[in-house]
């Protein structure tokens, strides 16, 4: 992790294109800037891990990275990739527990970590803001509840299927490796490489270049039923 000099006019930028802060006043902005840095990672980098305490919310400015969880037995479940503007971290910012997630770079990246305790006084101080927190907070939850039942109620392939079509088509994006979609679906590399045969057999994918495209969009869309 290496500390990123920045102005106060580019912190200012960031905290109007993002969903938290985009409606506050310019003096409000700037006091926020001032409880805000930017750090830089390099892939493999871990951003923090679980039962860490938690320093703030993160805004990723640059790169990706991924939100995982890991087993007993050391088996990775990716939560969530992370991309440029994304915000993370809300859960233990807010309630000031601890990190109960591990976060990891992809690739170089740059992020942004604005300081739990503003974040505290900003929700005591302006409503608004305080109803954008528990807005998103119900988005996130909503997510959750999706995820888990799609591990209850879908097998592998659907899920996979139901993957792949929030991934983006162009060829320009990084593509997933079967071990990433193996740890976003809570499953093993196997399993997924058997989905993935199962999927191009049926004529609802086809994979060029490691790089997965929905060939057939009726037969996918029964794959995502």
């Amino acid at each position: 992790m290496k500390p990123i000099e920045s102005s106060v006019g580019a912190r200012i930028k960031v905290l109007r294109g993002n969903e938290y802060f985009d409606d506050l006043s310019e003096k409000l902005l700037k006091d926020i800037a001032e409880h805000m840095h930017l750090c830089e990672y390099q892939r493999g980098d871990v951003l923090f891990w679980e039962g860490d305490p938690c320093d703030g919310l993160y805004i990723i400015e640059q790169g990706s990275a991924k939100i995982f969880k890991l087993s007993p037995q050391g088996r990775q479940y990716i939560v969530r990739i992370l991309q440029e503007g994304d915000t993370f971290a809300e859960v233990p910012a807010f309630d000031e527990g601890p990190n109960p997630v591990n976060v990891e770079a992809l690739e170089t990246c740059r992020v942004w970590v604005i300081d739990g305790r503003k974040l505290h006084e900003l929700v005591m101080a302006h409503p608004a803001f305080a109803q954008k927190v528990l807005a998103n907070f119900g988005r996130m939850l909503r997510g959750m509840v999706k995820m888990v039942s799609e591990m209850a109620f879908y097998q592998v392939t659907h899920r996979l299927a139901r993957l792949i079509a929030e991934l983006p088509q162009e060829k320009s994006v990084p593509h997933w490796t079967q071990e990433q979609l193996a740890a976003r679906l809570g499953t093993v590399r196997e399993v997924v490489a058997r989905s993935m045969k199962e999927l191009e057999r049926s004529g609802a994918i086809k994979v060029e270049d490691r790089r997965i495209q929905i060939a057939d969009h009726e037969i996918f869309e029964q794959w995502m039923h």
